[in-house]
């Protein structure tokens, strides 16, 4: 059996944030709904959600997912599947002397899903922007 080739969407912002505050909204449910979807999250390795989206003709709007990493304040891993893709997001935070570096890599996508592809790389970016005002906001502790 020949290896399918497979893509990753990797997105890298320097943000001026320490890692606990972008934590914070990667890993607290209220605080994604606010950035990325509705969903019951919860930063436990195994542990199984959704993230929830509004209904469109081919999609019931529902992405699967399961937790596989939790470094608090380092990485965060979880599963994505949705629409016959099954990809993997790792989090990615690295303390920099004006913030943090935030990574996220979204891999696994398939030579045969390349829509999917341009989707996930046009919808990370607005994601990730709207992860940064959510941040913005937060108070620090």
């Amino acid at each position: 059996m020949m290896a399918v080739a497979s893509h990753s969407v990797v997105i890298e912002r320097e943000l001026p944030h320490p890692p606990e505050k972008i934590w914070r909204a990667l890993t607290q449910g209220p605080l994604i709904k606010e950035w990325l979807m509705d969903n019951d999250f919860q930063p436990v390795i195994g542990h199984k959600f959704n993230f929830r989206s509004t209904p469109m003709p081919q999609w019931n709007g529902v992405i699967d997912c399961e937790v596989l990493v939790v470094e608090p304040n380092r990485k965060l891993s979880y599963s994505w599947g949705a629409l016959g893709l099954e990809t993997v997001v790792v989090w990615t935070l690295t303390s920099t002397s004006d913030g943090t570096l935030l990574r996220m890599e979204q891999s696994g996508f398939r030579s045969d899903q390349d829509a999917n592809y341009r989707g996930a790389t046009y919808g990370w970016q607005k994601f990730i922007g709207n992860l940064e005002r959510v941040v913005a906001a937060l108070p620090s502790t």
